[in-house]
């Protein structure tokens, strides 16, 4: 459900091994509320919602003691709905973005086109396969549902690095600014921003 007023949306999810409630501002202030459950998609959540100052609301149980994939992924997925959801019609938007961030040692690339053709590719290789109880491979599922779900085009790079945990950061970090200046409205910006004449 989209609000009349502003670029927001809200999805609920249940399936047999999840249950979550989540709600999206893209013309937000940085403010997050998150109970997912995982203490590091907390983390890199709350990164990515001050970063790209939205404002992000997750409820979200799911069956963690097996562990926290099924979490991680659906929260991709409701994320990604409410980013499509919220856009609308994608009138007066930027489009497209580039944002390098480094964390530390370590260099993220993340360049996103909301373009209603949802492809992902990842380059990235960590030092260690956890962080905490965190599996790394959880963060490919996490982007990937997100870029299929919200339909755009989301290429991540990880340049460098040797801290698992420096890596990851600096991918949400410049998550969150790429999308937000992606999804930023134009006044030059003429209708959709493709001589397709829409997204």
């Amino acid at each position: 459900m989209t609000e009349q007023n502003g670029r927001v949306a809200e999805v609920a999810r249940k399936t047999n091994e999840t249950d979550i409630k989540l709600s999206f501002n893209v013309d937000g202030t940085g403010i997050s509320n998150l109970e997912t459950g995982v203490p590091f998609l907390n983390h890199m959540l709350d990164l990515f919602t001050k970063h790209g100052q939205f404002d992000l609301k997750v409820d979200a149980q799911g069956d963690i003691d097996i562990d926290d994939h099924h979490t991680v992924e659906d929260i991709g997925i409701c994320l990604g709905q409410t980013l499509r959801e919220a856009l609308g019609d994608k009138r007066g938007i930027k489009r497209y973005a580039s944002v390098f961030v480094p964390m530390d040692e370590a260099l993220a690339q993340v360049i996103v086109d909301v373009s209603n053709r949802p492809h992902f590719e990842y380059r990235a290789e960590y030092p260690s396969q956890q962080v905490g109880s965190f599996s790394t491979e959880l963060v490919h599922e996490f982007l990937w549902k997100l870029a299929l779900e919200s339909r755009m085009t989301l290429h991540v790079i990880v340049h460098y690095g040797h801290n698992t945990h420096h890596m990851i950061e600096a991918i949400f970090k410049a998550l969150g600014r790429a999308i937000d200046e992606a999804t930023t409205i134009d006044p030059r910006v003429q209708g959709v921003p493709s001589t397709k004449g829409v997204l």
